[in-house]
């Protein structure tokens, strides 16, 4: 494929900005600090916007976002379409930030927190910034072709100059505020703390802070030169990442089927670390790929290695999706793993895409261009569905573990309500206020309780939704036991440390499977609890002579992460045995022996995939 002329399909990026786009970007960045000065100082003294979520969420998301997309686009739109691009930008974030609060119903009510971001969810702001950022480089690549659908090399040029420009900016600001700080500490040494007390100070943090960012944005703007040079630089060095990239994926494709998916599935994380590894194949592809125009100037290393990753990334994709799938029929579905099954959709559109490029031979994948576009809208389509009632994580998840329970696939004792309280947003709640008024069907009563008594929890470290009846928490085995009197009227916030009983004995919506046995063979029974979560500990439970309960030692937490030998544990297929090693006695001193060796470590036996 020959070079196209560089005057005719290299777009000029560089603006001719005049000293007054200069001073109101500027201008705008102090007001924008303003601004979010006055949000964070009315949450702070609770005025009455702070009691408005509906009101203060979009004016936080838009105070921070919105200044950041005007700054960045003047100079490079016409006014119409500037301001027809602010608004629609404006509708959006309100819409967005108003969902993300009706979703959560403790934030409807009047709701003032300490700081006015924690209004706004961490995952909304982040998802928010990735989706405006693509968003504003279409937008900006349109506007300056002047159609609806750019050229690539024009997406190419403004996607890059753009996130430069917003990292070395973040840059300037965090080492503004260094210089500041240390400034501060100078004059400390000559007992002068002005400084320090002014950077205490959120009217003079706030405002300087989003001054210096605009700022840094413009000065960025008008030396594009100095952003490509960085820009190519940076591919250059990534491109020849990519060989490595690639011959890591062939070897850990062409080893598998030799090892086993087995131990693949075992990791409990395999889909994320798959996913991650694509998206980084995607990136380090795009490195090489650039604009499209620089194939002939490529070195054969990378040309191959760009080509062999392409046809690598559907396998990658593949084994990702398969291991969520799996996790999904054994687990259902979380927000988590839907978030996950989001990313693979776009992931899966890049994979398939690519290796189409790559199937064509005798061109530099110039396929690759249409889907970089195409995969761009659908991103944006994708996050859109999953912050708006469309997609919502929590409303997906919350149906998907509630036909679980219907179904009989999860037991009463194992149901996460927990899950449904805390992240379940709206929709958990509503789930567990039917479940509290559920009153047929297998386990309704525990159900029931167990509904009840989570709803009365601020958080989950929060001891007010502990049972009347702590048996309730706990699944008796084997099932023809009977737990001790005692042991059910024991007050077990005066059993100390706190720390070595497990969350079953505490609180509601956690769920622990109790053994009855006699592990010294006294003949009094001690109560073993092991939690239905294997990272929590297990705790061996024994009767004192006046009838009150202590916790006496557990056993190794290697055994509660193996579920084969959780299974066979509750099954019943164990036994007691004597210690291999008897112990010291010293003048009537029992002194238990500490080994060292590989002899006796834990080995979990091969897990199937769940």
């Amino acid at each position: 494929m020959q070079q196209a002329p560089a005057a005719k399909d290299t777009p000029l990026l560089d603006p001719v900005v005049a000293p007054r786009i200069a001073v109101t970007r500027l201008v705008t960045g102090l007001l924008q600090g303003l601004l979010l000065y006055w949000l964070y100082s009315a949450v702070q003294n609770k005025a009455w916007i702070a009691t408005h979520a509906y009101l203060l969420a979009p004016l936080i998301l838009i105070g921070v976002l919105l200044p950041v997309l005007l700054v960045s686009s003047l100079g490079h739109m016409s006014a119409r379409r500037l301001v027809l691009w602010m608004l629609a930008a404006a509708a959006v974030l309100t819409v967005l930030a108003a969902h993300d609060v009706w979703r959560d119903v403790r934030q409807v009510a009047a709701y003032a927190p300490a700081n006015p971001l924690y209004l706004v969810s961490s995952q909304l702001f982040v998802f928010c910034v990735l989706g405006f950022f693509i968003a504003h480089a279409l937008v900006l690549s349109s506007a300056h072709d002047r159609r609806r659908v750019a050229r690539y090399a024009t997406y190419f040029e403004i996607a890059w100059k753009l996130a430069i420009q917003l990292l070395f900016s973040l840059l300037f600001v965090a080492v503004l505020w260094l210089v500041l700080w240390l400034g501060g500490q100078l004059f400390l040494l000559i007992k002068l703390d002005f400084l320090r007390k002014l950077l205490s100070k959120a009217w003079f943090v706030i405002p300087v802070l989003c001054f210096a960012f605009s700022f840094a944005i413009h000065i960025t703007d008008v030396r594009p030169a100095i952003v490509r040079g960085i820009r190519t630089l940076l591919l250059v060095l990534m491109s020849w990442l990519l060989p490595i990239a690639a011959v890591l994926v062939a070897g850990f494709l062409l080893t598998l089927p030799f090892i086993g998916f087995e131990r693949l599935w075992a990791t409990r994380h395999a889909a994320s670390v798959l996913l991650g590894m694509a998206g980084l194949l995607v990136m380090l592809i795009n490195a090489a790929f650039q604009n499209g125009e620089v194939g002939l100037g490529v070195a054969r290393a990378i040309r191959i290695g760009t080509r062999l990753s392409c046809l690598l990334l559907p396998w990658l994709v593949g084994i990702a999706i398969y291991a969520l799938t799996l996790r999904v029929m054994s687990h259902g579905w979380t927000a988590d793993r839907l978030i996950a099954a989001a990313c693979m959709v776009i992931a899966t559109c890049y994979a398939l895409g690519y290796a189409w490029a790559a199937s064509k031979y005798g061109d530099w994948l110039h396929l690759i261009s249409h889907i970089n576009v195409a995969t761009a809208f659908v991103s944006l389509l994708v996050l859109f569905a999953l912050f708006t009632p469309l997609a919502d994580p929590a409303r997906l998840s919350v149906a998907s573990q509630m036909a679980r329970l219907d179904s009989g696939k999860v037991s009463a004792d194992k149901f996460d309500v927990e899950y449904l309280r805390f992240e379940g947003a709206r929709y958990g709640q509503a789930a567990l206020q039917q479940l509290k008024s559920r009153s047929t069907g297998a386990d309704a009563a525990i159900v029931q309780a167990r509904a009840e008594a989570v709803l009365k929890r601020e958080n989950r470290y929060d001891e007010s939704g502990a049972l009347s009846n702590v048996a309730i928490n706990l699944t008796v085995r084997p099932a023809t036991a009977t737990l001790p009197d005692s042991f059910l009227r024991q007050d077990w916030s005066a059993v100390g440390p706190a720390w070595r009983l497990p969350a079953c004995l505490k609180r509601a919506g956690q769920q622990c499977d109790a053994y009855l046995l006699d592990f010294d063979g006294d003949g009094k029974q001690e109560v073993l609890l092991i939690s239905n979560d294997p990272r929590a500990s297990s705790v061996l439970l024994a009767e004192k002579a006046d009838g009150s309960w202590y916790a006496r030692g557990q056993i190794p937490s290697e055994a509660l992460r193996c579920k084969p030998l959780r299974e066979r544990l509750q099954a019943g297929d164990f036994q007691l045995l004597p210690p291999k090693t008897r112990e010291l006695e010293i003048d009537g001193v029992r002194v238990p022996m500490s080994l060292y060796g590989n002899e006796d470590e834990l080995s979990c036996p091969q897990e199937q995939a769940d």
